[in-house]
């Protein structure tokens, strides 16, 4: 018997604004309110707002847990000052990607923020590992979570937020303040390109939140799934199970930036030799240059030989193109190179492409 998927505490929120739901990763969401294109638009050139409640927080404490992380992650941990936070990744022992994570350095805790269809196997993978000095608690169920993204993000959240706690905040620093009246941590992190924070909260306070930003007329606009994914498409953002997954690490995709490959860490030395092996598939970003929309699974072909294939496809609202991620051969990776993507048959004239795509807002710190 399929499980009936989870709410978040704003469902009756979504509902209310005539939000299109869908479910995704186990959960209810919101897909669209107005429509995706407008959605879109409004980050880009205003503000929007995300539910993305359905991620998972896991706060690791005790004496070890600095140690601990350092050995579990990717990144160096031991760079973060409490109000740093991190990109980095947890592995496999053979160097897969279990997850993509944002580390938070917080007085005496760090909180993880991981993927909604990872949070349980994250939470297992770090129990399992955690020495009797670490102390790992599941806190998905007790935090709600919003992303208040684009340029005018500032004027949407000062209403709310008087002390200015966030407009003192540099990209990837966090910190603790009112908002509506609720205890928040506010994070200068991002999922969209654009400048904004994301905004974490008892799970009960959300509406409180939501509702304070939808009342004055700085607001943002409501954004649900669909338009979080193309925004993040046209920067070129991997996404677990399309980009990332236990069957590559790192390296093909891209993030050898977020490996500290000078320090010990779990799966550290796959990637090592990885790097000393060279790698047989790269991550690439590429624009149809022919009409045509790709999808995840068209291939990619180039000299008549299929060469990859394609992980994310959209329509990028902003360039007015098909766009799309694909794992290629190396040579194949390279920005400029022409491509064709074979769309149900018909093949596509296309080339790859530089990260982002699109030019977004300045990223203020």
């Amino acid at each position: 018997m399929t499980a009936e998927p989870r709410r978040t505490s704003l469902y009756s929120a979504h509902v209310e604004a005539g939000a299109r739901t869908g479910e995704f990763a186990g959960w209810e969401m919101p897909l669209t309110y107005e429509g995706a294109l407008a959605e879109h638009r409004a980050v880009r050139s205003a503000a929007g707002v995300f539910d993305v409640s359905h991620m998972g927080q896991i706060e690791v404490t005790g004496d070890g847990a600095r140690d601990f992380l350092q050995r579990m992650l990717t990144n160096n941990v031991d760079a973060l000052s409490a109000g740093d936070g991190q990109y980095t990744l947890m592995l496999t022992d053979s160097g897969g990607v279990i997850d993509d994570v944002i580390a938070y350095a917080l007085p005496g805790r760090f909180l993880l923020v991981v993927n909604a269809s990872n949070a349980q196997a994250c939470v297992a993978w770090l129990a399992g590992h955690a020495d009797n000095d670490v102390v790992v608690t599941d806190r998905s169920s007790s935090t709600a979570m919003m992303a208040l993204q684009g340029p005018t993000w500032e004027a949407a959240l000062a209403p709310l937020e008087p002390d200015g706690v966030a407009a003192g905040l540099g990209y990837f620093q966090v910190a603790e303040a009112a908002v509506a009246g609720v205890p928040t941590l506010i994070a200068r992190t991002g999922y969209t390109g654009e400048p904004g924070v994301e905004l974490m909260c008892p799970w009960d306070a959300a509406p409180e939140i939501w509702s304070a930003l939808m009342g004055h007329e700085a607001a943002p606009a409501p954004a649900g799934l669909v338009a979080r994914d193309t925004l993040r498409l046209e920067m070129g953002y991997p996404l677990h199970g399309n980009e990332l997954g236990t069957d590559r690490t790192p390296l093909e995709a891209g993030l050898g930036w977020a490996c500290d490959l000078d320090t010990e860490f779990t799966g550290g030395d796959v990637l090592r030799a990885r790097r000393e092996e060279g790698l047989g598939e790269k991550l690439c970003m590429f624009r149809m240059t022919e009409r045509s929309i790709p999808r995840a699974g068209h291939e990619v072909v180039a000299d008549g030989s299929v060469v990859g294939a394609v992980t994310s496809g959209t329509h990028s609202p902003t360039l007015g193109i098909g766009i799309g991620m694909a794992y290629v051969t190396p040579e194949v990776a390279a920005p400029g190179t022409p491509v064709t993507i074979n769309v149900r048959g018909t093949l596509k004239a296309a080339e790859t492409a530089r990260r982002p795509l699109v030019n977004t807002s300045p990223t203020k710190g």
